[in-house]
């Protein structure tokens, strides 16, 4: 009996000590953390003082972020995740964004599970697990890259101001002391990690580690299935909406800037090329999001043969598979400079999927896809870390459906 108590009294002690551990990186003036479901759920953090910058939502409200403080090794090592919501093209577009998360932090969740590459779990994220891990939203409309107005529908598209202000509080909680930092973001917010790669690396000194990944970020400048830039005018809608007085312009890479019209410097392909800081590209060649919005927007099949083949790609007839692998081998070949660059990294899945960092079951699980031998974790870890050379494209997939 007395063993027993003996053994209680141990168990209970080394049981506190682990609580006491995990409140003291979780709860040191930083947002409220919980595990719930196994899933660490944070909440969310309004920037005070960022109306006075002008850096505000499209509806005016405050930018927020969610985070979740780094321990152990990870202590001084940052992961920047932007989230993605996709943009708008037009003031009618907008002003409904600002009815919902993307376009109001009024309507964002008071918390929300960091899984992927945000997960607090050496099993499902093992590089990055105890990294100190922010999570921004998306909402300005154009992937943090304008700095206008248009007061008479009372829009406020300070995307880039809010950029500096995330970044300016980012650094005051301590990551101006970083050695490691990456720069991630999934689909309008992969976009936002290429525009902002060369920035972000500006904030650090030289012997700081820093890199960028950019997932289903990579939206190429093609055509539809009726051969019309459906895309490219949606992206020069978005683009001149904030362009007012060289809002977008003036924010965009300057080597692209130079020669090219801001529209074009939205589009990744005419990035990738001059960005200096080490890029990482995750992306399907069967992006879901792509095959909507780019290949088969819903103006060029109005009576549906797509239909069954967007719900599944196992549905598609063989005509249309070779579209879409003709899609498919045009993104390949837009990749080449990445593919072609020693500092670069580049992983091409085959899947149905849009973003595939921050879902567990893309990133790395028991089931997860593997590209070559390896899940996207490890293949982006081992980039990160340069353990290896990693530029690989995989033609099959075992989620055929949309994730």
């Amino acid at each position: 009996m007395v063993r027993f108590l003996w053994v209680c009294i141990v168990v209970a002690f080394c049981f506190s000590k682990w609580v006491d551990g995990f409140v003291q990186y979780s709860q040191r003036g930083d947002p409220k953390t919980e595990i719930i479901n196994n899933t660490l759920m944070v909440s969310i953090t309004l920037i005070r003082g960022a109306e006075a910058k002008g850096a505000v939502c499209l509806d005016g409200t405050l930018p927020a972020y969610y985070f979740n403080r780094g321990h152990g090794s990870g202590a001084n090592s940052w992961v920047v995740h932007f989230q993605g919501g996709g943009w708008c093209s037009n003031i009618t577009e907008c002003v409904a964004r600002t009815k919902t998360q993307f376009g109001s932090s009024r309507y964002m969740l008071p918390e929300t599970g960091f899984t992927g590459i945000l997960s607090f779990k050496a099993e499902e994220n093992p590089d990055f697990f105890n990294w100190n891990r922010v999570l921004i939203p998306s909402c300005d409309g154009a992937s943090y890259s304008g700095d206008s107005e248009n007061k008479e529908a009372q829009l406020h598209f300070r995307g880039q101001r809010m950029w500096l202000t995330f970044m300016e509080e980012l650094m005051s909680l301590g990551m101006r002391h970083a050695k490691r930092a990456l720069i991630s973001g999934c689909s309008a917010g992969g976009l936002t990690s290429i525009l902002h790669c060369d920035k972000f690396r500006g904030l650090f000194k030289k012997s700081t580690k820093v890199k960028c990944l950019s997932d289903a970020g990579f939206f190429p400048d093609e055509v539809d299935i009726s051969g019309e830039p459906t895309f490219r005018n949606f992206f020069s809608g978005v683009v001149s909406l904030q362009d007012l007085s060289q809002g977008v312009k003036k924010n965009l890479p300057r080597f692209c800037t130079r020669h090219l019209d801001p529209t074009s410097c939205f589009f990744p392909q005419n990035l990738i090329s001059g960005i200096k800081t080490p890029l990482f590209i995750l992306n399907s060649a069967y992006d879901i999001y792509q095959f909507y919005a780019i290949l088969v927007p819903a103006s060029t099949d109005p009576n549906g043969l797509w239909d069954n083949c967007k719900l599944n790609l196992t549905n598609c007839s063989p005509s249309q598979l070779q579209i879409m692998k003709g899609y498919r081998n045009q993104m390949l070949n837009l990749l080449k400079p990445i593919s072609k660059s020693k500092q670069n990294g580049m992983s091409v899945t085959s899947c149905y999927a849009h973003c595939q960092a921050q879902y567990q079951v893309m990133w790395h699980a028991d089931n997860s896809t593997l590209i070559g031998t390896k899940t996207i974790s490890q293949s982006v870890g081992d980039w990160y870390f340069d353990r290896a050379e990693i530029k690989v494209y995989d033609e099959g997939c075992h989620y055929l459906v949309p994730q």
